[in-house]
């Protein structure tokens, strides 16, 4: 290993520690919207990966790059949805239902006896 290779491997693992350290102590009720709120980093994510693809030399960083297009279209998507549900969380219990407009009205008469 090149000392390039020590330095990227310190950057990563500062990085990761680092990010464990403030997810670690953000609390509970913030935590869904700050992840659903950084859903751009993942698309950034997802960048990089296909950088690394369009340049990658040899198969080890090929492997590479499709693991991070991959990780980060899913982390991507999983975000979002999880964005979705939260924003089902602040919606009234009491609203009317949305019905589709081409929907039928059934109208049920009760028999005069």
């Amino acid at each position: 290993m090149t000392v390039n290779d020590f330095t990227g491997l310190y950057i990563f693992m500062l990085a990761a520690f680092a990010g464990w350290v403030i997810i670690g102590n953000v609390p509970a009720i913030l935590h869904t919207p700050l992840m659903s709120g950084s859903n751009f980093v993942h698309g950034i994510v997802v960048v990089g990966g296909i950088f690394a693809l369009l340049n990658a030399t040899n198969a080890l960083e090929q492997a590479i790059g499709f693991t991070a297009v991959l990780l980060g279209a899913g982390n991507a998507a999983g975000g979002y949805a999880v964005t979705v549900r939260m924003l089902a969380m602040f919606k009234s219990s009491d609203a009317k239902p949305q019905h589709h407009k081409h929907a039928r009205a059934h109208v049920h008469h009760a028999k005069k006896a």
